[in-house]
């Protein structure tokens, strides 16, 4: 009995080696396809806000941690600086909309230090299918609508969906969610314009900081 149970300890015990060595063997061998691959979906949704005309350096190996309340709240957000000719020109920053219907939304916003949005994505919310979520790109086209788009201002009153007398569509039976929205972008790329006073002193993504 006891020789029975010894050798089944054994045999699991082998198992369990053989088992983690294999796994380990396959992380190793698919960790770098992996990462290029996060790397290239990252690329193209950082080119779909702000166009690869407008920069000439490597968007992604300029990351940076910003906090500021303008981006929704408290917490640490990622900007993404874009340059031309080694000047700084606009940058990709992630921003939350605290008040859609259903909890934040996680947005990724492209602009320039002038009030000028490139573009817009969502990368995360829980609003209410078949309403809210014609914020994503691929239920709706409503989210180009920012694209070129000039903020003028903090009292900008274009910069509004329609309902409140700007230029922006709400969705039928669901204003909540493209007001949250629209009034989150036009946060961000105000705050944008307040960044080139900051940029040196930004701290870099992975210092200790996320």
């Amino acid at each position: 009995m006891l020789d029975s149970i010894r050798k089944n300890g054994v045999t699991l015990a082998l198992f369990a080696a053989v088992t983690t060595g294999v796994t380990a063997v396959i992380n190793a061998v698919t960790k770098p396809t992996i990462e290029h691959q996060t790397a290239v979906q990252q690329k193209l949704l950082l080119d779909q806000v702000v166009p690869p005309e407008v920069y000439d350096n490597s968007i992604q190996q300029e990351c940076y941690v910003v906090t500021d309340k303008a981006l929704g709240n408290a917490k640490p957000h990622h900007l993404y600086l874009a340059r031309m000719k080694d000047k700084p020109v606009a940058v990709a920053i992630e921003s939350t909309a605290p008040d859609g219907y259903s909890g934040e939304i996680q947005l990724l916003v492209g602009a320039n230090f002038s009030g000028k949005v490139y573009g817009t994505r969502v990368v995360e919310h829980h609003e209410t299918p078949g309403l809210g979520d014609k914020i994503e790109l691929r239920i709706s086209d409503w989210i180009n609508s920012f694209n070129g788009k000039q903020i003028s201002g903090p009292d900008d009153s274009h910069f509004a969906v329609k309902k409140d007398g700007g230029d922006f569509d709400q969705f039928t039976g669901a204003t909540i969610t493209p007001r949250a929205v629209v009034n989150a972008v036009k946060r961000t790329t105000l705050y944008v314009e307040t960044l080139p006073a900051q940029l040196s002193s930004l701290p870099a993504c992975g210092e200790n900081n996320e």
